[in-house]
C-alpha cells in the first residue's frame, strides 16, 4: 500500500508515517511532500492508495488540489484524508464537496490514525 503524506510541516509527515509503519502487519510505501505543488505532483506519478492532505500549504492548498482531482478522471482508486488544523464545519463542508470521505483535526490521537488507517484498508 502507497501512502503519501502531505504537510508543510516535517513533524507532522514525519509522526504519520510511523504511525502508520509501525501498525502490525500493515506494509506501506511511504512518501512526503512539503508543499501543494509537490504533492500534487507525486498524487499524479507515484498514485498512491492513500494521501493525507493538509489544507493550509505553500504554493497550492489541500482544498485546490482536491478540486484539480475532481476535475481530471483517475484511473486508480484514492483516498483522501483531509488532515488539518482547520476543524471549522464550513471546511469540513468544503471538504465535503469536494469529495473527501475522511477529515481528522490537529492535534490528533495516535489512536484516531491507526483506526481510520485501518478502517481505509477495508473501504
Amino acid at each position: 500500500m502507497k501512502v503519501l503524506v502531505v504537510d508543510d510541516e516535517p513533524l507532522i509527515r514525519e509522526l504519520i508515517l510511523q504511525i502508520l509503519e509501525e501498525i502490525e502487519g500493515v506494509k506501506i510505501q511511504s512518501l512526503q511532500a512539503a508543499d501543494g505543488v509537490e504533492g500534487l505532483q507525486l498524487i499524479k506519478k507515484e498514485k498512491p492508495d492513500i494521501v493525507f492532505l493538509d489544507i493550509m500549504m505553500p504554493k497550492m492548498s489541500g482544498f485546490e488540489i482536491c478540486r484539480i482531482l475532481q476535475s481530471e478522471p483517475l484511473d486508480w482508486n484514492i483516498k483522501i484524508v483531509i488532515l488539518t488544523a482547520k476543524g471549522q464545519e464550513i471546511d469540513k463542508q468544503t471538504a465535503k464537496e469536494l469529495g473527501v470521505k475522511w477529515y481528522i483535526t490537529k492535534p490528533f490521537k495516535i489512536e484516531d490514525i491507526i483506526k481510520l488507517f485501518k478502517e481505509l484498508q477495508d473501504a
